[in-house]
């Protein structure tokens, strides 16, 4: 007996227009968020953005955590910057790092549980 394939697509092309219609205008709001999942794809401003959910920290700081230059470490700071993830401010000779918002917090959390119940 040949075991049935399992299809992945449909056997005929037909679709809802209503749900297609809302849908396509309800996914305009993702316009630029691949950019904020594209800083967190890479493992060392996944780390950096941890260490900064849990503290306020300083470049140095961020550096010595993930073992790198002060150069590189601010490099990475920037960019999470620029993407909305963090926000710095300078005291005196310092510069500080934090999350942006407590949403930031949240899609960490969020992912790290996810991330650890699949290992389970």
């Amino acid at each position: 007996m040949a075991q049935e394939k399992q299809a992945d697509t449909c056997e005929t092309f037909c679709f809802n227009e209503e749900k297609v219609e809302r849908l396509k205008t309800e996914v305009k709001a993702t316009e630029g968020l691949a950019e904020i999942f594209k800083a967190l794809a890479d493992d060392t401003r996944m780390k950096i953005i941890y260490a900064l959910s849990r503290d306020e920290l300083c470049v140095c700081d961020v550096a010595s955590i993930i073992g790198s230059t002060v150069a590189a470490a601010s490099h990475h700071l920037r960019y999470l910057k620029n993407v909305g993830l963090a926000k710095q401010r300078k005291q005196g000779k310092m510069v500080f790092y934090s999350i942006h918002d407590h949403c930031v917090k949240i899609i960490i959390e969020t992912a790290l549980a996810h991330y650890q119940h699949d290992d389970k």
